[in-house]
């Protein structure tokens, strides 16, 4: 009867700083998982090179052209109506104030309530700062997180802060 190969000492204890190591199989889920990530390998090269030639040059291309246009900011009509102008305030009032104050005159972000404005002090220039941020000065792109109306209305309160000359 030959003798079993289980926990058998293979014998390199002098080559490895007298590390000890035991001649046993390998668990049985170990092996299963390397099997399993040959098949998915091989499958996956099948998908990409045989039935699907593709690269990622072409994937990026065909996801670029299924992505939804961009949203033109000169659709949004910024309305001066009472009503506008007080809904913009709580939208102030929630999004705004941690940089320009809850008086808008300024403290990380620039005043509003002055007469020097970086990116113009119409309601149209407001709206367009409003939506796209100005992000190498720090202002996040609004328009994702207040959606068209949000911008429409912040861009006619900040619009009748601005003092006429």
């Amino acid at each position: 009867m030959a003798e079993s190969n289980v926990n058998q000492l293979r014998g390199h204890a002098d080559e490895s700083d007298g590390i000890q190591e035991y001649d046993n199989k390998l668990p049985t889920w170990w092996v299963g998982l390397s099997i399993g990530t040959v098949v998915w390998g091989v499958a996956n090269f099948a998908d990409w090179h045989i039935l699907t030639p593709q690269t990622l040059a072409s994937r990026y291309d065909a996801e670029i052209a299924a992505a939804p246009a961009p949203f033109d900011v000169n659709t949004i009509v910024v309305e001066m109506t009472p009503e506008a102008i007080d809904a913009g305030a709580a939208i102030f009032a929630a999004n705004c104030v941690a940089c320009h104050q809850a008086d808008a005159t300024g403290g990380i972000g620039p005043s509003l309530v002055d007469n020097v404005w970086i990116h113009g002090s119409s309601p149209e220039d407001i709206r367009t700062t409003v939506a796209t941020g100005v992000l190498d000065k720090g202002m996040p792109t609004w328009l994702p997180v207040l959606g068209p109306d949000g911008v429409a209305k912040v861009s006619a309160y900040v619009a009748n802060l601005t003092p006429n000359d």
